[in-house]
């Protein structure tokens, strides 16, 4: 593993460079207050798929320049294609990250990058940030044999290991639970000790100062993998609880039952203060952001939004809103939220965490019939991920969720590609404005149109991080 940056002899003590690490530190930035203070992300990296699209090409990941100073700015300047077809790369995270900080013999330099579909876990080294290149495999057989899970999720560093959600088992079906690697990349085994209650899992966050980690549920692989039935959904095939973990002895201590207005709980986020009990999960087919936080000692859930749905000629049923994903700004002061099926990008202000209260919004295509067009291109889909810089000024989004789903959902983004393009905000008032300037076009990519999903920066971002 590379070792940290030491620069006692460079800048002061505490300063901020361009990866993301302080003088005489590790990794990331001692509170969230420092992140908002580096340096402007000039890079940013995609995981761009070809599976499911008919186009057999391996997925890949994109180096994107958002550096509006450069010639190539919103261009595509590096593809580090995977070695295999069909791997499905979704969600990927750092190796290391502010609950490192401390340590300077870490530095943020490898992303790791499950495939959904494949099992594989994917090493990439950023050493050159404008080209990374493939570091190590892992195969599913070993992660099977070693942990019996697969489809690997979400991918967090810990202070002295790296843990990725796993949604199934070796057969594809649920609850999974959570693996873990050490810093040489080395499967060392399950974080779970009882998962008792987990009928699905998807997403977590963890909070150490309060010794809680907070997990969501999707579906088992062998459920969403095919693509959305309704009938799974009343035959309890998909998820609609989230669950406490003690942190410190790995079991579930809460399991709390969202009912149809939780229905798909995905994105579990807490705020950044890590002195902060308040978070959400978001239920995309509830169309509900849950809030939770700790009172008198016991964790309390409730709701905070609800998007209502809306009828739409060919629908059997209202069409939700399908809230995908959601992050929070780095001085907790706004929540921005995606509605991939209506078609809109939202801002609430959550200064008062359990009342959010909406402060603008912006529609980036969808269902319900409100196109947009970026330099000349129409948007695709639907807003899917989101990720936000370390200041709060730059939010940028992508359109594709699942490639299955994708397909069956918006069928154009096979044939015409994604996106990614860029929201302009202020960390401190409200409103939201497209950058017309910044449009990237994933429509004549070498190996044919591929689709865009989460982003990344060198120096992290608003869901990378996490304070002990």
């Amino acid at each position: 593993m590379a070792s940290g940056n030491h620069c006692c002899s460079g800048p002061s003590e505490g300063s901020t460079i361009a990866n993301g690490e302080s003088c005489c530190s590790g990794p990331g930035y001692a509170s969230p207050a420092e992140a908002m203070k580096a340096e402007r992300e000039k890079i940013l990296y995609a995981a761009c798929l070809y599976t499911g699209s008919g186009i057999e090409e391996p997925d890949y990941l994109a180096t994107i320049d958002v550096d509006p100073d450069s010639p190539t700015y919103s261009q595509i300047i590096h593809r580090t294609p995977m070695p295999y077809v069909g791997d499905e790369l979704h969600h990927f995270g750092w190796n290391a990250c502010s609950s490192c900080h401390g340590d300077p013999s870490k530095s943020r330099r490898f992303l790791i990058i499950p495939g959904l579909q494949s099992s594989r876990i994917y090493v990439v080294d950023t050493a050159d940030q404008r080209a990374p290149k493939l570091h190590k495999v892992i195969e599913a057989e070993e992660i099977i044999e070693k942990t019996g899970m697969t489809a690997g999720h979400t991918v967090h560093c810990l202070a002295d290991k790296i843990m990725i959600s796993m949604l199934g088992d070796s057969e594809g079906n649920g609850p999974g639970g959570f693996l873990t690697m050490d810093e040489d990349f080395n499967i060392t085994g399950r974080w779970d000790i009882d998962n008792t209650g987990m009928r699905y899992n998807y997403d977590y966050w963890y909070q150490p100062r309060h010794n809680i980690m907070v997990s969501s549920e999707w579906a088992a692989p062998n459920t969403f993998l095919p693509g959305f039935n309704l009938e799974d959904v009343s035959n309890g095939k998909y998820g609609s609880r989230i669950h406490f973990w003690d942190w410190e002895q790995h079991k579930i201590i809460k399991s709390v039952e969202l009912g149809a207005d939780g229905l798909v709980p995905l994105e579990t986020r807490f705020l950044h203060n890590p002195d902060s009990t308040h978070g959400y999960v978001g239920a995309a087919l509830g169309s509900v952001m849950w809030h939770w936080e700790k009172v008198d000692g016991d964790w309390q859930v409730d709701k905070a939004v609800q998007i209502p749905p809306v009828e739409l000629d060919g629908w059997p049923f209202p069409v939700p809103a399908l809230i995908t994903d959601f992050l929070i700004s780095m001085n907790d002061k706004y929540m921005y939220l995606s509605n991939w099926l209506h078609g809109d990008v939202r801002q609430y202000d959550i200064s008062d965490p359990a009342h959010p209260v909406q402060t603008a919004q912006v529609w980036l295509g969808g269902l319900l019939g409100d196109t947009r067009e970026v330099q000349g291109h129409k948007l695709e889909g639907g807003p899917q991920m989101l990720q936000l810089s370390l200041d709060g000024r730059r939010l940028y989004v992508t359109n594709s969720l699942f490639s299955s789903w994708d397909n069956q959902f918006y069928p154009d983004m096979a044939k015409n590609g994604s996106y990614v393009i860029q929201i302009n905000c202020d960390p401190e008032k409200p409103g939201m404005e497209i950058n017309e300037n910044f449009y990237v076009d994933f429509s004549k990519e070498p190996g044919g149109p591929s689709r865009a999903h989460e982003v990344r920066y060198p120096g992290g971002d608003c869901t990378s991080d996490i304070w002990l």
